[in-house]
């Protein structure tokens, strides 16, 4: 069977950094990604109308309009399974105080800690996989 795939939508200002970040989820991890962004209120907007259809939300702090933080605050609820990340060159002890304060699942550097969020959304897959072997299995001990 096939691994699942992580629905991820981007927001990051940067097309280079957006660009370079997607290929990189999708290459070395079952992280598809469904939809980017460069502002909160696009961002925002995809995120509601699109509510069911992401499980992962990796987000910047500095956009082009907007912040990262006012589109967690923004967030009204989520869906149990549904990440929020943040990944910024911006973050420091204070940063993910807040982070963790609004509910984001994990915070990473963008300049060191690619390899961790990698690593992060490879869990998120692994994490995925089992839970549909888990139903799968469950399904095929009590048939409907």
């Amino acid at each position: 069977m096939p691994a699942a795939h992580v629905n991820a939508f981007v927001v990051e200002d940067n097309p280079t950094i957006r660009e370079n970040l997607v290929g990189t989820l999708e290459e070395l991890t079952c992280v598809k990604v469904i939809g980017t962004s460069g502002t909160e209120d696009e961002a925002l907007a995809w995120v509601e109308a699109n509510g069911a259809r992401w499980e992962l939300l990796i987000v910047d702090l500095f956009l082009q309009r907007g912040s990262g933080i006012h589109l967690v605050q923004k967030l009204a609820s989520r869906r149990p399974g549904q990440k929020v990340v943040i990944f910024s060159n911006y973050v420091n002890a204070s940063v993910r105080k807040r982070c963790a304060q609004l509910g984001v699942d994990a915070v990473f550097d963008k300049s060191t800690e690619i390899d961790s969020l990698v690593d992060y959304c490879v869990r998120q897959c692994y994490l995925k996989d089992a839970a549909g072997e888990h139903a799968q299995a469950a399904e095929v001990k009590h048939p409907g």
